[in-house]
C-alpha cells in the first residue's frame, strides 16, 4: 500500500475522489462525480454497486487460499517460494503479499459499499433499497471474513481479543486523519450481523447467485451465528438457535434446491446461474483471464487439464481415506465406481504405456524415519504387483535391494490388502493402476474448482450453497441437544452422496466427530476447513505425505491459528493512530 487513503480505505468517491462503475462480468472501469450520483441515483447506483462486486474478484483468490491451504484436504508437491506456502506451513509472517491482497481488497469493498450507503438515502424506491441491501451484504460479509482470518475463534474471550478495525466509509476529515484500532471480536461480529440483518430486510430481488439476495444474507447469518455458537463441550445455545433459525429460512424459502446425486457429482461444471444449489458466488468469466487457460485461477493449482494449470496440489491422503471410509471409490478408467459422490471431484492421473495399457501396482503409505530412527513423515509407495493364481505379492526395489512382500486380503472384493513391511510395520493399501508422480507424490487431481461451463480451470469462487445450510443446522441442533433433528439434516447431506449410508443415531458423544466429518467431506475446497476445525476448539492434524510438518498438530489455542495483520497496513496508519498486531507467540494468546 502506498498510503492508507488510497490503499486501505478508499475505493470510492467522496469529496473529489471517483467511484468505480462496472458490469459484474468484467473488472471496474469508468468513473463518475459524487454530485452526479446523489442527484440521480437511479441512473448511477447500479454501476456503483457492480463496482463493489468487482472488488470481490480480487478478494476471493487470497480468501480461498487462506481458508483451504491451511486445512487438511490438500497437500502440495513440495515447498514453494510463493507467499501462499506460509498458509500451508503455518510459518506466519506479516509481510505476505497474498495476505495483504486479502486485507486490502476486503477493506476496499468495505469502503466502496460504505460510501454508497452514506451517499444514497434509503426509502426512495424499492429498487434503490435493494441496491443498498446489496451493499450491506457485501460489507457484512467482508467484516466476517476478515474477522475469522485475523481474530481468535469466537469462543476464546471475544470481549478481550481483538477483531478488525471498523471503518465504514471515508473519514470526513482527511487532513487530520485518525483511524481506529481494531475493535474487539464481539464488536466485529456485531458489525457483520448488523449489516447482514439490514441486508436481509432490504433485499427483495433475487437475480441469481452472482448477486446478493435475502437468501444470501440469511445463509451468511447462519454461518456467522454458527461461528459464535461455541464448542460442542461448551456451546452457546442462544447463538446455535439463531444459526438454526437462519438456516431454516433458507431451506424453507423454496428458492434453492439440493442437486440430486448424479447432478451433484458434476456440480463444478455448472455455471452459477444454472445451479439451483448455489446461493452466492463471486462470478468469474473467461474474459477476465489472459488466454484460455486460466492458469492463475484457483483451480489451476489443483490440476492440469489439457496441458493447462500448474497441478502442484493434490487431495490429501486424509481426505482420500474419508472418501473411501464407507467403500472404496475406484477411479480406474475401465472399472470406475464412485461410492461417495464427492469422490467425483478427484481425478487420479494414471500412467499409460505406449499401447494404452495400465500397470497394476500395490499402493500404500509408509512411515518415514530419519537416521536416528525417529518417525518424521509419511510417503507413498507404488510396489510392483505379482500374481500367482490367487496369491498376490508385491515388490519394491530400493537401490540394489528388492524386497518382496506377501499380501494378506483385508477386503478382496475391493482389492484392499495388507503387508508386513521391512520396517516391521503392517501397512494397508489397494491394488490400483500406477499413477504419475509429481516429485514423489501421486497426482490425485482436484477438479472441484475447475471446469465451470467448459474444459478449463474457470471457477466462480463459492461463498454459500444449500448443502452447507443443512450442515449448519445439524451442528446447531446438536449443540442445543436436539439430536434427532440434527441426525435428519446430517443424513440429508450424507445420503445424497452415499445412498443408504446414513447414520443410525447421533448423541453428545458421536455428534462432534460425525458432523465434522460430513462438513469436511461436503465443504472441501470451499475455503472452510481450517476455520471449522479451530472454531470448535479442535486441533488440525495432517498426518499424511507432504512437505508440511506431518508430525505437528496445530491446536486451536495456538497463536498461528490467526493470521498476522499485514505490516503494510500497520505502517500505513497515520501518526497518532495505532493498528495492533496479533500475538507473535503463544504467550500473548488470550483464551478466557
Amino acid at each position: 500500500m502506498k498510503n492508507i487513503i488510497s490503499k486501505f480505505l478508499l475505493a470510492t468517491t467522496c469529496a473529489g475522489l471517483t467511484l468505480t462503475s462496472c458490469d459484474i462480468e468484467r473488472l471496474p472501469n469508468g468513473s463518475m462525480a459524487a454530485e452526479d450520483i446523489t442527484s440521480d441515483p437511479n441512473t448511477y447506483l447500479d454501476g456503483l454497486v457492480r463496482g463493489a462486486y468487482a472488488q470481490l474478484k480480487t478478494w476471493s483468490d487470497p480468501m480461498h487460499r487462506l481458508g483451504e491451504y491451511a486445512g487438511d484436504n490438500m497437500m502440495i508437491r513440495g515447498s514453494s517460494t510463493d507467499a501462499f506456502y506460509e498458509f500451508i506451513s503455518y510459518s506466519r509472517t506479516a509481510n505476505n503479499y497474498r495476505l495483504q491482497s486479502f486485507w486490502d481488497s476486503g477493506y476496499k469493498a468495505i469502503a466502496q459499499t460504505s460510501n454508497v450507503i452514506k451517499m444514497i438515502e434509503e426509502g426512495q424506491s424499492t429498487e434503490i433499497d435493494n441496491k443498498l441491501g446489496e451493499c450491506y451484504y457485501i460489507r457484512g460479509m467482508m467484516y466476517f471474513y476478515l474477522t475469522r482470518a485475523f481474530a481468535r475463534p469466537y469462543y476464546q474471550a471475544p470481549d478481550k481479543n481483538l477483531g478488525v478495525p471498523i471503518v465504514n466509509g471515508t473519514p470526513d476529515d482527511l487532513n487530520n486523519l485518525q483511524l481506529p484500532d481494531r475493535a474487539t471480536v464481539t464488536q466485529s461480529y456485531a458489525q457483520a450481523i448488523a449489516d447482514l440483518r439490514k441486508a436481509e430486510n432490504m433485499l427483495t430481488v433475487n437475480d441469481g447467485p452472482a448477486y446478493a439476495s435475502k437468501g444470501a444474507a440469511q445463509a451468511m447469518l447462519s454461518r456467522v451465528y454458527l461461528y459464535m455458537s461455541g464448542t460442542y463441550l461448551n456451546p452457546n445455545t442462544q447463538y446455535a438457535d439463531s444459526a438454526a433459525y437462519y438456516a431454516t429460512q433458507v431451506i424453507n424459502s423454496g428458492e434453492y434446491q439440493l442437486l440430486p446425486r448424479e447432478e451433484f457429482m458434476f456440480y463444478n461444471t455448472y455455471v452459477p446461474e444454472n445451479n439451483k444449489e448455489s446461493i452466492f458466488v463471486v462470478k468469474r468469466v473467461a474474459s477476465e483471464f489472459s488466454g484460455d487457460d486460466h492458469y492463475y485461477g484457483i483451480g489451476g493449482m489443483y490440476a492440469n487439464i489439457g496441458g493447462m494449470g500448474w497441478g502442484e496440489m493434490f487431495a490429501s491422503a486424509k481426505y482420500i481415506d474419508l472418501l473411501n471410509e464407507t467403500g472404496r471409490n475406484d477411479w480406474r478408467p475401465d472399472q470406475k465406481k464412485i461410492v461417495d459422490a464427492r469422490a467425483n471431484f478427484i481425478e487420479p492421473q494414471y500412467v499409460e504405456d505406449d499401447n494404452g495399457k495400465y500397470t497394476e501396482v500395490f499402493r500404500f503409505i509408509k512411515n518415514v524415519y530419519d537416521a536416528s530412527g525417529k518417525h518424521t513423515n509419511y510417503n507413498y509407495v507404488q510396489a510392483a504387483l505379482n500374481k500367482n493364481g490367487n496369491q498376490y505379492t508385491c515388490s519394491e526395489t530400493v537401490g540394489d535391494v528388492t524386497n518382496t512382500y506377501p499380501m494378506t486380503p483385508v477386503n478382496e472384493a475391493q482389492q484392499i490388502y495388507s503387508i508386513k513391511y521391512s520396517d516391521g510395520n503392517t501397512y494397508t493399501g489397494v491394488i490400483d493402476y500406477q499413477m504419475s508422480l509429481n516429485r514423489v507424490y501421486p497426482e490425485f487431481y482436484i477438479t472441484k474448482c475447475s471446469r465451470e461451463g467448459e474444459d478449463s480451470h474457470l471457477y466462480s469462487p463459492l461463498i454459500s450453497r444449500l448443502g452447507e445450510l443443512y450442515l449448519n443446522r445439524a451442528e446447531a441442533y446438536a449443540k442445543m441437544g436436539r439430536y434427532g433433528e440434527a441426525l435428519s439434516d446430517l443424513n440429508t447431506i450424507r445420503e445424497r452422496s452415499i445412498p443408504g449410508a446414513g447414520y443410525s443415531s447421533l448423541d453428545a458423544t458421536t455428534a462432534p466427530t460425525l458432523i465434522d466429518k460430513e462438513r469436511q467431506l461436503e465443504l472441501a475446497y470451499q475455503a472452510e476447513r481450517s476455520y471449522d476445525v479451530f472454531r470448535n476448539g479442535e486441533a488440525l492434524t495432517r498426518h499424511y505425505p507432504g512437505p508440511q510438518n506431518a508430525m505437528e498438530d496445530i491446536p486451536a489455542t495456538e497463536y498461528r491459528v490467526t493470521y498476522f495483520i499485514p505490516q503494510t497496513a500497520i505502517n500505513s496508519y497515520p501518526s497518532g493512530s495505532k493498528l495492533t498486531q496479533n500475538p507473535l507467540d503463544n504467550s500473548g494468546v488470550i483464551l478466557n
